[in-house]
């Protein structure tokens, strides 16, 4: 007979009712929970069975995160994500991504765009017990058109084989690659609906796809049982992706009326994702390539979004927990729980609300959906300890130090930081100089750097 664990909880967090319990117990029976209830009332332990004191401690449902780019690499450039190192590589490091990420409390992630296909790699290494770590719903490479994310590079370079886009240059081709990834074992298919190509006199950015398009393609993923996600900054992207009935708009930072409607019509939830925006705003150096120009327009777009998510969160909108880790400026494990901060920030969410999203209601689309859902009887036993209150600082679900334990499955998690590595010189461009040393720099700045040194050199 398989023992159980029981858990006594200072404050339980269940996500569901939006409120903290205090004196509760949870009993789990494997990776389930068997019992939940009043700590005066629970189960008698037997021999065999397991305690664990957490009566002075928060404890609350595993977080997710729903835009988690594990094949990324905590990039400082596109380049570097998808030209320079190897799939293999990029496998490897994935593992140690999404392991960082379930240490930080983030016990399930969707990855909604990869190299090739690492991500259900890691999933499927995962889920057999080759290694721990969260559990991942994951796509592959995003469709994209030359009016789409993902095709950054000059039309005589195209999109390279290992990018984290492919693409599409014909409907036909488009539904190819759906059957294609679909047969590859995707838990989803990624749309890219925009990028950087807006029209003139304020217009917003171009949808990469048309509506009849967007129909088609999202009509071909449902058909396969497939989520359709899309990455959609502008308002007529996330028009037609909400039209389309997508399950999830990522951003949606300029959502219309029309697309609020569209979305409430097809119970098309938004994932934010305003962590990005947010720490490319507060951490900017004047040293960062893109310091003269790149604030301003997350500062902006920051703005628009703060307005229209508001007024589709109050229209009944449903919405998803998603930092977009992986870059440089959202590293794995860092600012995932940043997210709930950004919701409370700037969409108007209380810490509750905030908790409840990123715990219960983002599990609603995933892998394992049936079987999470919150600390109640039934569900996989995945949980976060805290040391702290979140309710009245949603702040502390980013101290590293507040984050006293995490359970996947009734398991315990090794929240041992993983010692820092070194960075393989294959990960990045082989950038030499930072600018063009013509005469007039030479003569202005070198050569009084020459005779400062000159004039400190001793006699």
């Amino acid at each position: 007979m398989t023992a159980r664990t029981l858990i006594a909880c200072g404050e339980l967090f269940d996500g569901i009712s939006g409120r903290a319990v205090p004196d509760q117990t949870l009993v789990l029976y494997g990776d389930t929970i068997d019992w939940v209830g009043p700590t005066a009332q629970a189960p008698t332990a037997q021999p065999g069975d397991t305690r664990i004191d957490h009566s002075t401690r928060f404890v609350m449902p595993g977080m997710v995160d729903c835009h988690a780019h594990i094949s990324y690499g905590n990039a400082l450039t596109q380049e570097d994500i998808d030209l320079y190192a190897t799939m293999e590589f990029r496998t490897l490091r994935s593992m140690v991504a999404a392991q960082a990420i379930l240490k930080s409390g983030f016990t399930s992630i969707m990855d909604p765009a990869c190299s090739g296909l690492i991500a259900p790699a890691v999933r499927d290494a995962i889920n057999v017990g080759l290694v721990q770590g969260p559990r991942i719903t994951a796509s592959g490479r995003a469709l994209t058109t030359q009016q789409g994310l993902y095709d950054w590079y000059p039309s005589w370079v195209g999109v390279p084989e290992p990018s984290t886009g492919v693409l599409t240059g014909s409907m036909d081709e488009a539904i190819r690659i759906i059957r294609q990834q679909a047969k590859d074992g995707v838990d989803a298919v990624k749309l890219t609906m925009d990028g950087i190509h807006a029209r003139r006199n304020g217009g917003g950015l171009i949808a990469a796809y048309t509506q009849a398009e967007t129909h088609a393609m999202v009509d071909e993923i449902h058909r396969l049982g497939k989520l359709a996600v899309v990455h959609a900054r502008g308002r007529e992207g996330a028009l037609y992706a909400a039209r389309a009935g997508v399950d999830v708009i990522f951003h949606a930072s300029n959502i219309c009326d029309d697309g609020i409607q569209a979305a409430l019509d097809h119970g098309t939830y938004l994932c934010p994702s305003l962590a990005l925006l947010v720490n490319n705003i507060e951490f900017h150096e004047p040293t960062d390539a893109s310091a003269p120009w790149w604030p301003d327009i997350q500062r902006r777009e920051l703005e628009a979004a703060s307005r229209n998510l508001q007024r589709a969160r109050a229209a009944g909108v449903r919405f998803l927990s998603g930092s977009e880790s992986g870059f440089a400026v959202t590293p794995h494990g860092e600012w995932g729980a940043k997210e709930l901060e950004a919701h409370v920030r700037h969409v108007g969410f209380t810490p509750a609300e905030a908790i409840c999203c990123a715990t219960v209601e983002s599990t609603k689309l995933l892998r394992e959906r049936d079987k999470l859902g919150g600390l109640v009887k039934g569900k996989l036993a995945d949980m976060v300890v805290v040391d702290g209150d979140p309710l009245a600082d949603i702040t502390v679900l980013q101290r590293r130090e507040a984050i006293h334990a995490v359970l996947l499955g009734g398991k315990p998690v090794d929240l041992t930081p993983a010692p820092t590595h070194a960075r393989h010189f294959s990960e990045f461009s082989q950038a030499m100089w930072s600018r063009v040393y013509d005469r007039a720099y030479v003569a202005s700045h070198l050569s009084s750097k020459a005779a400062d040194a000159a004039r400190r050199q001793p006699a």
